[in-house]
């Protein structure tokens, strides 16, 4: 007689054994179609969990439903792998560690969204089925929105379009392949999102590496992929710790504590009565921010509600006690095709009153010259004493300087709002997500991260002699 404990544990072992097949067979095809994800396919193991509803990953390991894969898998196998191709694409965009603050309804959605486009756009035999006409003209309505369909820009073009949930749910239908549940790892689990995060951005820049080095012909297959690759791949930056590259070092009136031991100075008065043996020295070495200017495009082609809160947000950065000394010399020089106002600021008092009449002059074209040409006579009367640096916040459509300026220079975009085509290779630039600044956090917020993108040729070159 068949024990019936053991008849269905060898059951289960065959189902795990097919599944196991499938996946792996998934796998190779995927392998020997896109080589450059050779690393990333092989970095998830697979696992039964009876809980799933059909197939997820937490970044480490593919958990599967055996009924809902071996469903997939009846239909074509190529279905098997765009899902499993789907879980790697969020492995590799960590979408599942930058979920942040966000509606994660929403999230999810705009990830599967974006990772979708993607394999789309892939005309490879294992993993193309032409997208139904609903795919097409969503795709084509975030592509009005969108240089690029990534999860962020999907997410607030979403957000913007206020969709009711019936459609919400329509989208999630034809979207959502994966089960998203995995997403958010365990307190005591050992598997931590750290380690996911810097496991898979390694991954990632190996494979941008190796799609770069293939030819052009690879680079044509997946050209929605690399560029998605390349935006994930961009250092990020605090928009602080960027500002702060703009300091100089200068010795101001206060009390140097670090230079000062106290134990002599209360041994002395107690010694002596009135007599300390040591005084702290009355200047002290401190590295801020004093000769500054902050260039604003206001011609017809920017936003004036986007320059407002750039300037608020740049406002609320330089406020901080420790940002600046107390005579300051920075400038905010408004410009279209002409110079409209040049306010200068010496205190955070006349800062403050700054921001509180703040008016936008210009609306005109844009030609980035007369700041640059303004500056350079300032800089010949001696109205700067050391001049670090300028901030010019602009869409980028613009007449660029062709001459590079004796201080550095950073051209500030705001993501999907911008053209930096002409941008010269000796300029740095500072890339803002749109609700950074739209939300208008306060100083004391979480951390504001900002992409800092320098043209290669600039930054990676001429950092070595750069005074930053």
């Amino acid at each position: 007689m068949i024990d019936p404990t053991r008849h269905r544990q060898l059951q289960e072992l065959n189902i795990v054994e097919l599944c196991t097949r499938v996946l792996t067979n998934a796998r190779s095809e995927l392998y020997l179609n896109m080589r450059y994800l050779d690393v990333s396919l092989s970095s998830l193991g697979f696992e039964y969990d009876p809980g799933c509803r059909s197939l997820g990953t937490d970044g480490y390991v593919i958990y599967y439903n055996p009924d809902y894969l071996a469903a997939i898998y009846r239909q074509s196998r190529i279905k098997v792998n765009r899902a499993y191709l789907h879980m790697v694409l969020h492995c590799l965009f960590t979408h599942m560690d930058t979920r942040g603050r966000r509606e994660e309804a929403l999230w999810n959605l705009s990830c599967d969204v974006a990772v979708e486009s993607v394999i789309d756009g892939l005309y490879l035999r294992c993993v193309h089925e032409p997208p139904s006409m609903f795919r097409r003209d969503w795709y084509l309505r975030f592509q009005k929105r969108l240089k690029v369909l990534n999860a962020e820009g999907v997410y607030r073009a979403l957000r913007e379009m206020s969709l009711d949930p019936r459609m919400l749910e329509r989208l999630a239908a034809d979207f959502c392949i994966d089960d998203h549940q995995y997403w958010t790892l365990p307190e005591d689990s050992p598997k931590t999102g750290i380690a996911r995060q810097n496991q898979w951005k390694d991954n990632r820049e190996k494979m941008q590496t190796e799609m770069e080095t293939l030819g052009t012909q690879q680079e044509e297959d997946a050209r929605s992929l690399l560029e998605q690759v390349r935006v994930e791949n961009r250092e990020r930056y605090d928009y602080r710790g960027f500002l702060r590259k703009f300091r100089v070092l200068r010795e101001e009136m206060q009390v140097d504590a670090d230079s000062f031991d106290p134990i002599f100075y209360t041994f002395g008065l107690s010694l002596y009565g009135n007599m300390p043996l040591i005084e702290p020295l009355e200047s002290k070495e401190v590295s801020r921010i004093e000769d500054f200017v902050i260039a604003i495009d206001t011609s017809m082609s920017c936003s004036g509600d986007l320059v407002r809160r750039f300037l608020e947000e740049t406002y609320d950065i330089l406020c901080e006690n420790d940002s600046y000394f107390k005579k300051t010399n920075i400038h905010i020089i408004q410009c279209d095709e002409q110079i409209r106002q040049d306010q200068l600021i010496t205190s955070k008092e006349e800062m403050e009153r700054y921001m509180e009449d703040f008016t936008i002059i210009g609306q005109g074209g844009t030609d980035f010259r007369p700041v640059f040409e303004y500056v350079n006579q300032m800089i010949g009367r001696g109205e700067f004493s050391k001049l670090k640096g300028l901030l010019y916040f602009t869409d980028g459509e613009g007449v660029y300087p062709v001459k590079r300026p004796v201080y550095e220079t950073a051209f500030v975009f705001v993501r999907d709002q911008y053209t930096d085509i002409s941008v010269p290779p000796w300029a740095i630039k500072l890339i803002l997500e749109p609700e950074q600044i739209t939300e208008n956090a306060g100083a004391g917020d979480a951390v504001k991260i900002h992409d800092f993108l320098p043209e290669p040729d600039a930054w990676g070159h001429e950092i070595e002699h750069n005074e930053f």
